[in-house]
């Protein structure tokens, strides 16, 4: 859902092109409790950061294990959901919260099953 996607501008209703390029544990790079995700915004960079301690919290709460390309899936719902709110306009580097990173988690979620129930 979230590796090629276009989102709409608020303030312009440009649409915006973004393409998921890497994830990164945090800790190798900038000496940080996270892993960074990193997406070409209409060809700039733009990163994502997602708490470690979030993975824990999830697992905590539902036995389940925060992947790789659901942790891409999660930044890439926060990034769409920033850009389209007026909020993700010319930063370079987002950091999430636990709290941030598990609600866009369960966006991610309810994307899915909204797709998976409209699949016959």
């Amino acid at each position: 859902m979230y590796t090629d996607f276009t989102a709409a501008n608020r303030w312009t209703r440009k649409k915006v092109h973004c393409l998921y390029q890497a994830l990164i544990v945090a800790i190798a790079t900038r000496h940080a409790d996270a892993v960074d995700i990193k997406f070409l915004v209409d060809g700039r960079p733009v990163w994502v950061a997602l708490p470690h301690p979030a993975w824990v919290e999830y697992q905590k709460h539902t036995g389940k294990v925060i992947t790789d390309s659901l942790a891409k899936e999660i930044a890439g719902h926060f990034l769409k959901t920033a850009l389209e709110s007026g909020e993700g306009l010319g930063r370079e580097m987002y950091s999430l919260t636990v709290e941030e990173t598990l609600r866009h988690l369960e966006g991610v979620v309810a994307e899915a099953d909204v797709a998976a129930a409209a699949t016959p």
